[in-house]
């Protein structure tokens, strides 16, 4: 026996298995119940039935739903799973009451209760009888037949945010597997995604209206082809979702003693350094030097990111890019894209991943909008897309030298049309507290929600409506950006350049909704999207019914959507002006943008595609109120409270230093006395706010808001004043670069 060889082996095993555990590329898609595994562990006519299944909606059998739960709890323990949960996502909202992402206490968007791979063994004639590991059935209906547990769950309705669908007396709401976004195991969990309605069928999360809209897609999609006559092969359609995440990571510890990031999400007071002026001021090395975009990611961040892409890479999410952001402190993560509903899947998981791994490591992730003033916050865009199932993708200018090149054109037309006659849906898709700071703030598009199909393609536009040219006639050639030297070649450059100031932006084969916040759920703007979208195809679709050309109808709807299509600079002074001249409206704040979620028009829009019932639509109203309100409520509470039991205190303390020399204190007694003014009016302002939610909201927006801003810049402008010592939380300095060594 070779006993040197019998000793190196596991050890040898153990290195293999660790480079396993860290190394993206060798784990990638072993955690994740996919395609290919399916294929592997079905029997070959239930899988092809359950294919056949996503693309028909059809049910599956007793005997399939059987041989599938049997293939995937086999799957699953062999990865090491003990229980299962299915794991669904409430109206949790924006920013709301959590304040985003409280880290490090890791809430997240989506909700799961684990139940363990155990039942009681039925066989057993026993009193107490003994269990077993297996995946449990469930209840019974009436004819004995078991509700596979992979496949439904019921669970209280009323405790999660519901716009009044649910109450404590009628609390039943159940969830059921999304049967196309696949099931993956993590930390000895199998997840199973779920859509999640009431007893009646009523959805109170984000993702079922989601799942409605995507078949909206398809429904009104395959229509408009046929309508044209192009692409007949095509049996299905899908929207697309690729989402850049960014966010910023501080220390935990530091984290842990700033009560407004672990209340609310954000910074509700902080300076940023540069100079003695009472303004707020930035960091000596801050995001004007450029030195942190794309710069090199800080050691203990690198490890974050790394061990947080190969975790997401192990449950089937191809996570692609890694990159530090413009402001210090600041990172991005991205996947490739794939379905929307399953890409709004991984990013809810990313999230919680993303605090999990920075709990790890003593490190905090803020996935608020606006963690910090006076640098850039946070966003999330959406790259989104539709196709065919064979293929042909509506937003990408291909040139097939067939009837398929007029596509581009055509989806552009009902993409304008959806955006000018739903424009007040879009804004009202991506409102909440935390984006309020952020939209129309020089560092992500504006209120104004327009299209940037790029100039190329307006041009092409404006000479269709003026009665010149063909649809497919937009054929752009992609140029070359040369550097002029021997050691680089020329780049091919994109069809048309790129607008980082345009709400929907044209990215080469999809269009960038740049406006969502970072701690959403993408699922309700790709909701939103993808409503549009399907009433623009119907639109056109019907006049082409009735008796119109393709050319004529295109014609027409660019024609009467032409408004929207904006070009220019939309951070430009001019553009708020101008906008209104279009009627293009500026919803500035979440109340204004909620008062018009639930109109007349878009109660229609969204019944006539199949996406909200008018309750439905109306309780989703009532939550985007709810979570404003329970943000800003929470953010005043927790000003109020850091400034008599943090600031004040520490403002006597600076002021008794100057006791044997009071000149010396110059205007502090003054300077701090307005804090306990400051404090006192928005205190006895956040009293007096009405009962009505709208009202309410209306109210903290329009009275509360700017009391809160009053009591900033008075703690704000004593912060320079004071005793750096005696400051009574860490400050932004240490906060954006102290996790850094």
């Amino acid at each position: 026996m070779d006993v040197t060889r019998s000793v190196a082996s596991p050890s040898d095993d153990i290195k293999k298995a660790a480079v396993f555990e860290k190394d993206a590329l060798l784990s990638a898609q072993t955690m994740i119940y996919d395609d290919g595994e399916m294929k592997k562990t079905l029997p070959g006519d239930v899988y092809e039935r359950f294919k056949a299944a996503l693309v028909d909606g059809g049910a599956t059998s007793d005997e399939d739903q059987e041989a599938i739960s049997k293939a995937l709890y086999a799957w699953a323990r062999e990865r090491g799973a003990t229980d299962y949960a299915h794991w669904f996502f409430p109206m949790r909202g924006g920013s709301g009451a959590t304040g985003g992402m409280r880290v490090p206490r890791v809430q997240t968007l989506g909700a799961l209760k684990c139940d363990a791979f155990i039942d009681l063994d039925w066989s057993s004639d026993a009193a107490n009888k003994p269990f077993k590991t297996l995946f449990p059935s469930g209840r019974l209906l009436c004819r004995n037949q078991p509700v596979r547990r992979l496949y439904t769950g019921e669970t209280d309705g009323s405790s999660f945010p519901n716009g009044g669908l649910r109450a404590t007396h009628t609390a039943a709401a159940f969830t059921s597997w999304d049967r196309s976004s696949p099931c993956f195991v993590y930390d000895k969990v199998l997840r199973i995604p779920c859509a999640f309605v009431t007893h009646y069928g009523r959805a109170i999360d984000d993702k079922t209206p989601l799942l409605r809209s995507q078949d909206a897609v398809a429904r009104e999609g395959l229509r408009l082809l046929k309508a044209c006559g192009v692409e007949k092969e095509a049996s299905t359609m899908y929207a697309y979702l690729g989402w850049e995440q960014e966010f910023f990571v501080v220390s935990a510890d530091l984290y842990k003693k700033r009560p407004d990031l672990v209340n609310a999400g954000r910074t509700l007071f902080g300076r940023l350094l540069c100079g003695n002026q009472r303004v707020s001021r930035l960091p000596p090395r801050h995001q004007s030097g450029d030195l942190n975009y794309f710069g090199a990611t800080p050691g203990p961040v690198e490890d974050l990111l790394i061990a947080v892409q190969t975790e997401m890479m192990r449950m089937g999410s191809p996570m692609v890019v890694r990159h530090n952001e413009v402001a210090p402190g600041q990172h991005e993560m991205s996947p490739i894209f794939c379905v929307a509903n399953a890409s709004c899947d991984s990013n809810v998981l990313f999230m919680e991943v993303c605090a999990k791994e920075s709990q790890k490591r003593g490190l905090a992730v803020l996935f608020h909008e606006k963690p910090f003033a006076g640098i850039n916050g946070n966003g999330k865009h959406a790259n989104w897309s539709v196709g065919t199932d064979t293929g042909l993708n509506f937003f990408y200018p291909k040139t097939y030298g067939d009837e398929r090149d007029t596509i581009y054109t055509t989806a552009l037309a009902c993409l304008s049309h959806g955006l000018l006659e739903y424009n007040e849906l879009v804004r009202c898709s991506v409102a909440h507290a935390g984006n309020d700071h952020r939209l129309g703030a020089q560092e992500a598009p504006p209120a104004i929600i327009s299209l940037y199909p790029g100039t190329g393609f307006e041009a092409h536009v404006d000479k269709l409506i003026g009665g010149e040219g063909e649809l497919a006639d937009y054929k752009p050639e992609k140029g070359k950006a040369d550097p002029r030297c021997r050691a680089a070649a020329a780049v091919e450059a994109n069809v048309e350049d790129r607008n980082r100031t345009a709400p929907f932006p044209f990215c080469g084969n999809r269009f960038e909704f740049r406006a969502c916040g970072s701690s959403q759920n993408c699922a309700l703007p790709m909701t939103v999207c993808n409503t549009l979208m399907a009433a623009g195809m119907a639109k056109v679709a019907s006049l082409i019914e009735g008796g119109a050309s393709q050319k004529d109808a295109v014609v027409e709807t660019l024609k009467a959507a032409r408004q929207v299509i904006f070009t220019g600079n939309g951070y430009g002074e001019e553009w708020p002006i101008e906008a209104k001249e279009r009627g293009l409206p500026n919803l500035k704040t979440t109340p204004e943008a909620t008062a018009a979620f639930a109109s007349e028009k878009n109660v229609a829009v969204f019944e006539a595609m199949g996406v909200y019932a008018p309750d439905e639509t109306h309780a989703r109203a009532e939550v985007l109120y709810e979570n404003y309100t329970n943000t800003l409520s929470v953010e005043i509470e927790t000003m109020v409270a850091m400034a008599k039991t943090g600031f004040l205190p520490a403002c006597a303390k600076d002021l008794a230093l100057y006791a044997a020399a009071p000149s010396l204190a110059g205007d502090k007694a003054e300077l701090y006395g307005k804090i306990k003014t400051a404090c006192a009016d928005l205190e006895e302002t956040f009293a007096a706010k009405p009962a009505d939610l709208a009202a309410e909201a209306t109210y903290l927006c329009d009275v509360c808001k700017p009391k809160m801003d009053a009591l900033r810049a008075a703690v704000d402008a004593a912060e320079a004043e004071m005793d750096a010592a005696l400051y009574p939380y860490p400050t932004y300095e240490a906060l954006v670069y102290g996790h850094h060594f």
